[in-house]
């Protein structure tokens, strides 16, 4: 469906990642616009760019005249503007959306916040936080994610083939990434077989293919 919406994000934002899933779930086209979070100091930091979003951050959807920011934010904005295309990203019953949230949030509001690459940047400048000290660190907050998350969907009967019944939600869309983000930083999966279950299963899904960070324009070419 053609919508004139515009991303901003960074093929290697967790963020940005997200939003790029929640979009080809919802079948939205949407025109990417890349913004370099490391070269020339971060394009994010730019005088344009501050313009679109005071923030200073990655993603950012534009829709016409509006901005939106915060993946979270503009997921469910996604959800409420397109409710009739392809995928619901949240349950339709309150306790089924409150599941869906709560784990999204132990991911993009309690663990990938610790470990992007602004407080990596800070650990380094302000600490003398080495790159072996950064991954520790890293793995540490994502350990506790993914211990908490496994507790989540083990044994519980909401879960289903994906984190909450047999269709792909927001929960889903944000554990991808960070599973991503896991393997980046050499985190073992062993003691997580159900959030290891599900990251699989979303990945047999065209939708996450296509967002996959390897998969955008602005990657590195190999």
């Amino acid at each position: 469906m053609a919508t004139g919406l515009v991303l901003y994000g960074y093929w290697r934002s967790s963020a940005a990642y997200r939003v790029r899933i929640a979009l080809n779930l919802k079948g939205v086209e949407y025109e990417s616009r890349s913004v370099h979070l490391v070269n020339n100091g971060g394009e994010q930091h730019s005088d344009v760019y501050r313009g679109i979003n005071p923030q200073q951050m990655v993603p950012c959807l534009l829709d016409g005249d509006r901005v939106i920011t915060q993946s979270l934010a503009i997921m469910e904005y996604l959800d409420e503007l397109y409710p009739e295309l392809e995928t619901a990203l949240l349950p339709m019953d309150a306790r089924g959306r409150a599941r869906v949230r709560s784990m999204a949030m132990v991911v993009a509001c309690d663990t990938h916040p610790l470990g992007n690459l602004r407080v990596l940047q800070r650990l380094e400048s302000q600490f003398g936080a080495d790159e072996d000290q950064r991954a520790q660190w890293s793995r540490h907050w994502m350990e506790t994610c993914f211990t908490a998350l496994e507790a989540m969907l083990d044994d519980n009967a909401a879960t289903g083939r994906y984190c909450h019944g047999d269709t792909p939600s927001m929960a889903d869309i944000c554990l991808v990434p960070q599973v991503y983000n896991a393997l980046r930083w050499k985190l073992p999966m062993d003691n997580y077989p159900t959030v290891w279950r599900i990251h699989q299963a979303c990945n047999e899904l065209d939708a996450f293919r296509r967002a996959m960070p390897e998969a955008q324009a602005d990657a590195p070419q190999s």
